[in-house]
């Protein structure tokens, strides 16, 4: 057996740590001031204030836990991609003029009546979603380190081993995007302005040192993707530069989401103190590999994105074994623990035996813990915390849920036919019998406002003040108020509103065998979204219908179309916290069997048109090219699978939203959707070009409404929008529609928006109906 005791670790160098923390607060704190703020309910030294108690408790959280270097800086109002653009000048023009810097903050995220904000996009392939830094040709890099010289100072006061966080160089401007009117230098990428950027980093680093930092990270999670050629000539070019400066801190460059490979032989090349290495997506080959033994590497045994309990065993043996070929060790989460929920004190509701395979931030930070001092003192010293992993591991694989034998005979028994429907021309002509449209038609993507009276009725039905039968009846007043809207607007296809829903992954996790929900397991989205991942952990199966009811009753109320909404089998697993035991195209085609049901019996009940979304497709794109058709392969089966089940004169849409389309277009048309709609208002339909370039023939609907933004369009410019549409999609071909779901704004947004959107499409069919001059 290994000796369990290790030599001390390196003067200056740390044990126990993480590469970041969450931001919201264990309660939800920042979105309540946040929102509290946009509305002119408080001023922006209350915000301040709240923001600083989470960052506070959070530092503190860690020392108790024996963390010996806590990241700081960490926090952000918003997100931490707009607060690097913030501290190297690098916000859009468009917001000079606003004076105030936290409006102007805010104006780049979410916009307001006369500026449109930053695109949002996935952060890799996450469900946390970032905005993305314009670089034009006015862009004059400039260095502002208030706020990280801030949040050091706050932390050194209360005596916290600060290390501060800042993204790297390579990856903010391999996340940003070129902007111009030129399209030659448009196409250049904005990495060709990183020289512009090492003299300010020099800077902001001399600043750091006179400050009294002693470890300074810059995360760099490019460098695990394929997203620039010669990246690891890029990385040793920039980190040489960078750890020349004789006046800074130590530098740890910060690496997650995957492997760096010969990234971390670069890096070892330079004068950099020390690496961050994600030993839960990458694999610990890459450090023996990479001649790390002058470095400090900070090693993530513990997984920062799942909540399964680590198994410290394995995980302990990993850091042995990568004793003899590292400089120092330190035992870390594989990444920022922003994307899992705080705690798991107060979950009630979850049971015993799977409440003990769980670990929320909270307890990762133990394991943490619980794993260095193991490193340190032997495994003996933390028998108790191993021996609870060793009881969970095995409660898991003979835990009756994780293999239903019904669930697994009817995959094995599917057939080629179960995956596909006839040819999508024949399909066209049936729908367009079945249910003649007109041209442009308009529609909405399936959520409208979830209201203070549609959460008080949910809340009310939970603590049991109000029965189901009550409960219904106010949901039904919700549909039939939203089918009255949407008639008087205009649309052509209606929604029943989905006011029953918590959440669009949430709802039929809730309904179906193999999930379970938590009680305030938060995590942020964007911003102040927040979302509530369910666990799925056995294997899935759907009961009894979902959404028949509420369907059926909507249409019940009008006489025009009305859609049935589903969210696809990629994007349920991709919005949960999923099974690690089995691969996850299993696990796909599982939930797409419960969807596939679910379409079934929608049609049966009479829909026309049923909504499958696949928001997420792109999210679970694997970062390393190499591996992303294997994915798309099971990803699209899965879907295809899920909606298979109908006739043609049924049509069968789906949507898309908050990615880059580029690298899943061919996807998209495989799924062979009757109609997809997607986002494109703040990308001005660049979506639509990709489309053609692939030779897309199906219907599409280009969001013209952006509604992460307060801002309402005008006529004028959704008109715009839709002649540009129009300039790339004939018109028998082309929806009119909102970019996603109306959950998140208010009413009376929504119906000036809506309003505008139609008379848009009014115009538009006008137009196109006209004779040629």
């Amino acid at each position: 057996m290994s000796n369990d005791k290790a030599p001390s670790p390196h003067r200056g160098t740390f044990t126990t740590t993480v590469p970041g923390i969450a931001r919201i607060g264990a309660n939800r704190e920042l979105k309540r001031a946040v929102e509290a703020y946009w509305a002119g309910r408080t001023d922006a030294a209350n915000l301040k204030q709240v923001a600083d108690s989470i960052a506070r408790d959070s530092w503190n959280q860690l020392v108790r836990n024996g963390f010996d270097s806590v990241p700081v800086n960490t926090f952000s109002y918003y997100d931490h991609m707009l607060d690097a653009a913030v501290m190297l000048g690098a916000l859009p023009p468009r917001v000079a003029s606003i004076t105030d810097p936290l409006d102007r903050y805010f104006a780049a995220a979410r916009g307001n009546d006369t500026v449109a904000p930053l695109e949002m996009t996935k952060w890799f392939d996450t469900n946390y979603h970032y905005l993305v830094p314009e670089i034009g040709p006015e862009t004059s890099f400039a260095l502002d380190a208030s706020t990280v010289l801030g949040a050091v100072a706050d932390a050194q006061a209360l005596g916290i081993p600060a290390r501060p966080v800042i993204v790297g160089p390579i990856t903010f401007l391999a996340l940003s995007k070129t902007v111009g009117d030129d399209a030659e230098a448009v196409s250049i990428s904005p990495l060709a302005r990183i020289d512009e950027l090492l003299p300010l980093y020099v800077d902001l680093l001399a600043q750091l040192a006179a400050a009294g930092v002693e470890w300074v990270q810059l995360d760099e999670p490019t460098l695990v993707t394929d997203q620039a050629e010669g990246l690891a000539g890029l990385a040793e070019r920039v980190y040489r530069a960078l750890s020349e400066s004789t006046d800074r801190p130590k530098l740890l460059v910060q690496t997650y989401f995957g492997d760096a490979r010969d990234r971390l032989a670069a890096l070892g090349r330079t004068g950099i103190d020390g690496v961050g290495v994600d030993l839960i997506a990458g694999s610990a080959d890459s450090i023996r590999d990479a001649q790390l033994t002058g470095k400090h590497v900070v090693a993530g045994v513990v997984d920062g994105r799942n909540i399964w309990r680590t198994d410290l065993h394995a995980a302990l043996e990993t850091l042995r074994e990568l004793r003899p070929h590292v400089g120092s060790l330190a035992v870390s989460t594989s990444c920022s623990t922003l994307h899992v929920p705080y705690t798991l004190r107060g979950e009630s509701q979850i049971d015993d035996a799977l409440y003990g395979w769980l670990a929320f931030a909270e307890e990762k930070f133990a394991e943490v813990g619980a794993l260095s001092r193991a490193l340190l003192h032997g495994e003996a010293d933390q028998e108790p915390q191993f021996t609870a992993s060793r009881t969970a591991l095995l409660s898991r694989t003979t835990d009756p849920r994780l293999h239903v034998p019904a669930v697994r005979e009817r995959l094995t028994g599917l057939s080629s036919s179960d995956w596909t429907r006839a040819d999508a021309a024949v399909r066209r002509e049936a729908q367009d019998a079945a249910l003649p449209l007109p041209i442009l038609p308009t529609t909405t993507i399936g959520s409208y406002p979830q209201t203070v009276e549609i959460r008080r009725a949910r809340s009310a039905l939970k603590n049991g003040t109000i029965d189901a039968a009550t409960y219904r009846a106010r949901m039904e007043q919700e549909i039939a108020q939203v089918i009255a809207l949407q008639e008087k607007v205009g649309l052509d296809v209606l929604v029943h509103g989905e006011p029953e829903r918590n959440d669009m992954v949430q709802y039929f996790a809730e309904q179906l065998d193999g999930f379970a929900a938590t009680a305030n397991g938060w995590v942020q989205s964007y911003g102040s979204r927040c979302v509530r991942p369910p666990i799925l952990f056995g294997d899935v199966a759907r009961p009894t219908p979902m959404t028949v009811g509420w369907t059926t009753y909507a249409q019940s109320l009008t006489n025009r179309p009305v859609k049935g909404m589903l969210t696809g089998p990629v994007t349920i697993i991709a919005w949960s916290f999923v099974r690690d035991d089995q691969p996850l195209a299993v696990t796909a085609n599982q939930v797409a069997l419960a969807i596939r049901d679910e379409t079934v019996d929608l049609e049966r009940a009479g829909v026309p048109i049923i909504q499958v979304d696949e928001p997420a497709l792109r999210e679970l794109l694997p970062l390393r090219t190499a591996d992303r058709a294997a994915y798309l392969d099971w990803a699209v089966r899965a879907f295809r699978l899920s909606t298979a089940g109908v006739e043609d004169t049924t049509a069968v849409h789906t949507h898309l939203c908050y990615s880059e389309f580029g690298d899943v277009i061919g996807a998209i048309a495989a799924l062979d959707a009757d109609v997809t709609s997607i986002e494109a208002a703040r990308s001005h339909m660049e979506v639509l070009d990709d489309l053609n370039d692939a030779g897309f023939a199906a219907q599409v609907g280009p969001g013209v409404y952006d509604i992460h933004s307060p801002r309402i369009p005008s006529i004028d410019e959704i008109t715009t929008s839709l002649r540009e549409a129009l300039g790339a999609v004939s018109a028998n071909r082309l929806w009119v529609n909102p970019d996603c779901g109306l959950k998140t704004r208010r009413t009376d947004e929504v119906v000036v928006a809506l309003k505008r959107m139609v008379a848009a499409a009014v115009a538009a069919r006008a137009e196109v109906a006209a004779p040629v001059a």
